[in-house]
């Protein structure tokens, strides 16, 4: 009952999610084509949407409190398939094909890993935590996740690599520590509230610190990702990034999988692949929308025999303009 009530809890929080996302949206495209742009956050839908942010949110974390890692991450796919639907609803695009298929591949393999996660009830208390955090095998995943990161971090830097691969594969390894220090703060918070008090303890604290340090960063390189490539590329690359280094972290860190039957394991995977294509199925041939920038008529162009318009260019404070020898009517379109 305690696993089934942290599944829901995640599926509702990302379902929230999802809503939010597109009320945030709806509300910047009804400003940008208002005759007299306002500020987003005078927009009341725009606090709607923040506000159901913050609620899934806080959902997901306290999710993390009562169910296994491995169960509560994959479950992040409900947020794709209800922002490809709601969309429908709030931003009126066309149902595709590919929506529908990819929503079922998605649902089929959430059903897999709700049905075959792993259900190992344990108290994480304090101590336990404490002994996770010395244990050989989380010491030799630390050290492996430093040098990569390291090596990933000296691309980033000094030779200027921001591929999206280095990106999000940074933000992976920092996410695979928070969604670690998440679940420790979450079960012993929800342990103290059942009367066990755990927030006496010095590992409490390192717990939060963690959380809030890896997550900081973990939104840098999130941003930076978001900045230099298309939301419909970044969205399923970092969900089957950030999924599998937290199914990864959940089994060294919290040995959720130790006493797991080879069958229940072989599923969940086969699971998590089915969510992995639905989400790229959804993603796919999607396009980014851009706002309508209005052309500014340039009127006659001295030795054109066509009015040119110039698109101002969104990127910069300046306006574009005509190379010489360009055709006026491939400026034009």
């Amino acid at each position: 009952q305690t696993q089934l009530l942290g599944v829901l809890l995640a599926a509702a929080s990302n379902f929230l999610i999802s809503v939010s996302l597109n009320m945030q949206k709806c509300s910047h495209l009804r400003l940008a084509f208002q005759a007299e742009p306002k500020p987003y956050y005078t927009s009341k839908l725009w606090w709607c949407g923040i506000t159901l942010l913050g609620f899934g949110e806080v959902g997901n974390f306290i999710a993390y409190g009562f169910a296994p890692v491995a169960l509560v991450a994959p479950l992040g796919c409900v947020s794709v398939i209800g922002s490809a639907f709601i969309s429908v609803l709030f931003l009126k695009k066309t149902m595709r094909a590919a929506d529908i298929l990819g929503g079922t591949l998605t649902v089929t393999g959430t059903y897999l890993v709700v049905t075959f996660a792993p259900n190992v009830p344990q108290e994480l208390t304090a101590r336990r935590v404490q002994n996770y955090l010395v244990s050989w095998p989380f010491l030799v995943y630390s050290i492996l996740e430093i040098i990569i990161f390291c090596i990933l971090l000296y691309f980033y830097k000094r030779k200027a690599v921001k591929h999206i691969v280095v990106l999000l594969m940074m933000v992976a390894l920092l996410a695979s520590l928070t969604v670690i220090a998440v679940k420790a703060v979450a079960s012993m918070i929800t342990l103290s509230a059942k009367g066990k008090m755990q927030l006496t303890y010095p590992v409490f604290y390192i717990m939060i610190v963690l959380m809030a340090t890896s997550c900081a960063f973990q939104v840098k390189f999130l941003n930076q990702a978001m900045h230099l490539y298309e939301v419909t590329a970044v969205v399923p690359i970092n969900f089957v990034f950030f999924t599998t280094s937290a199914i990864i972290s959940g089994v060294i860190f919290y040995r959720e999988f130790q006493s797991a039957a080879l069958l229940s394991v072989f599923m969940f995977l086969f699971g998590c692949l089915l969510s992995f294509l639905g989400v790229f199925v959804i993603a796919s041939n999607k396009r980014e929308e851009h706002l309508q920038i209005p052309f500014i008529d340039c009127g006659l162009i001295p030795g054109k025999k066509l009015t040119g318009k110039i698109q101002p260019d969104s990127h910069s404070s300046r306006y574009g303009t005509l190379k010489n020898g360009d055709n006026p009517v491939k400026s034009q379109s």
